[in-house]
Parts: structure tokens; C-alpha cells; sequence
């Protein structure tokens, strides 16, 4: 099967250091496998946007000279596609609408099925999704054997919230299947998605991806880069200097110092995901 992979960041704030560890390495795994490399904003979360993110990622795109092999969307334009699929889950009998609040639920992760048999209206309702008592398994390339007792550790979860945001879980899972996704390589952070979204596409019968989780780069406070804990912004004027930290960060073999697209073109030639550290954090330090 062709190797098709993906770097799908979502606009809650400007890319960081770890976000381009990820554009990189995804981009390189890509072309390693002699694959395309496709970018998707995962920006259904409206109200999150951060001002001026979406534009931001993509001029890092051009200044990272990062090239898609298909036009970049937004999952924020493709909500029919999304509401369709609720539709053909609902037909199946296998979402419900749950009334449960935030505050209902308390600080109890697992969801107790309080509505499941409730019967209410879907509309301005959360929409969950039914859970059944299996395990699902799989083989992370660098994180190895990974499993979840989904009933039991996670309870049925959120397909669309009361406030008619799509969740993340449903949208990544269809936009991956249609754009004929076969390969995720993400942050270790979504390692624990990875069940429920294997799961909902069992269910809609899509086939089955391959996953590598890759650390995370960490900060002084031994907290991952992301917005809320204040990561800096990618100075796009400094590219090479930044591409060559993020190989760096990843154990690659040493590029020289030049043009992106050249420091790409012998990134992915010496490509080895063997050198990536096994684990879920990065060794070191990041801004």
C-alpha cells in the first residue's frame, strides 16, 4: 500500500518548537517511504482558534519549504461531512444524546453511562458514542504494544459536544479515511486517542493505520511545548537553524547547513526512525 501521512496541526496558538518536530518528522517518514505528505488545520474547535494561528502555520509551511502533495483544508469547512457520518452512526443505533454537564460528571474521567438508555432528543445534546467491553491493541512503531480496555478505561465518549462542536475524536477519524490516510506519526500526547479512534473506525469500516507517537520536547518546568504553558512562537526567519535543532532533537544524522528544502532533501535520505528515542519524552530542554 502507498504511504500516505499527514501533519495536521490545530490553530489554538502560532507553532512552537514541538510542532515542528512533528512537521519534520512526519514529513520525513513520508518521503523516506517514497509517500505523500499532506497538511490538514484541525480547527473544528471554533471558539479555541488562537488570532492569526492558522495564517502563521502556514507560512511555516513555505518557510520550512515543507510541500504538500495535495491542497491543505480545514476541517472547519467540511462540518456537513461530519454531521453525515453522526447520521450514519445514528441510524445503526450506536450513538445516543447525552444531557450530562461538566459539572454533572465531576472529576470522573470514565463515563458512568448515565444517559445511554435515556432515549433523549438529539438536539442540543451532546452526541456520545456507544463503547462496547473489548480491547483494542496495537503496534506503535516507537512506543510498541499499546492497549485499552475501552469500556472499562474510558467509558463512551464525546462525538459532537452541547455547543455543536465536532470533537476531535470523530474529525480526524473521517478526514484520515478520506483523504486515504495509511501512516499518523504525531506527538506522544495523543497516544491515548489512539484506541478510540481505531475503534470508531472499526465501526465505520475503515482500515486500519499505522501509528508512531514521537516524544516530546519539554520545557524548563517538565511540561510539553504547547500554547498554555507559554511556548515561543517559531521564528520563521531563522528555518535552518530551527530544522537542523528539530533533527537534532529527533537523533538524526547531522545536516549541513543550507537552503530547507535542501537540509530536507538529506534529511529524508538519511532517514532512521531507530535513532528516534524510544520513549515518550525528549531528553534535554526546549523553548
Amino acid at each position: 500500500m502507498a504511504y500516505v501521512g499527514r501533519f495536521a496541526p490545530s490553530p489554538t496558538g502560532p507553532l512552537h518548537f514541538g510542532s515542528l518536530i512533528t512537521a519534520i518528522a512526519s514529513y520525513c517518514d513520508a518521503k523516506a517511504n517514497h509517500g505523500k505528505w499532506l497538511v490538514r488545520i484541525e480547527d473544528t474547535d471554533i471558539p479555541r482558534i488562537y488570532p492569526g494561528s492558522e495564517e502563521h502555520i502556514l507560512r511555516a509551511v513555505d518557510a520550512f519549504q515543507l510541500e504538500p502533495d495535495a491542497e491543505i483544508i480545514f476541517q472547519k469547512d467540511r462540518l456537513d461531512i461530519y454531521e453525515d457520518v453522526i447520521q450514519q452512526l445514528r441510524q445503526q443505533g450506536l450513538v445516543y444524546a447525552c444531557q450530562c454537564t461538566r459539572k454533572m460528571l465531576g472529576s470522573n474521567h470514565i463515563y458512568q453511562d448515565t444517559c445511554r438508555n435515556l432515549g433523549l432528543a438529539f438536539e442540543h445534546q451532546a452526541i456520545r458514542l456507544k463503547v462496547e467491553d473489548v480491547e483494542i491493541c496495537f503496534e506503535d512503531r516507537l512506543q510498541g504494544r499499546h492497549c485499552s480496555e475501552l469500556k472499562k478505561d474510558l467509558g463512551d465518549f464525546v462525538l459532537k459536544r452541547r455547543d455543536g462542536i465536532i470533537n476531535y475524536q470523530l474529525a480526524v477519524v473521517v478526514d484520515d479515511y478520506l483523504q486515504g490516510m495509511t501512516h499518523v506519526v504525531r506527538g506522544a500526547d495523543l497516544l491515548d486517542n489512539t484506541e478510540r479512534q481505531i475503534y470508531l473506525g472499526q465501526l465505520l469500516g475503515y482500515p486500519r493505520l499505522s501509528y508512531m507517537h514521537l516524544p516530546l520536547a519539554m520545557n524548563d518546568q517538565g511540561q510539553k511545548l504547547s500554547k498554555q504553558n507559554l511556548a515561543q512562537a517559531l521564528d520563521l526567519t531563522q528555518a535552518p537553524q530551527l530544522l537542523k535543532q528539530a533533527l537534532q532533537a529527533l537523533h538524526q544524522a547531522e545536516v549541513d547547513l543550507d537552503a530547507p528544502q535542501r537540509m530536507l532533501q538529506q534529511a529524508v535520505a538519511q532517514w532512521d526512525i531507530d535513532r528516534i528515542p524510544h520513549t515518550t519524552e525528549l531528553q534535554g530542554r526546549y523553548l
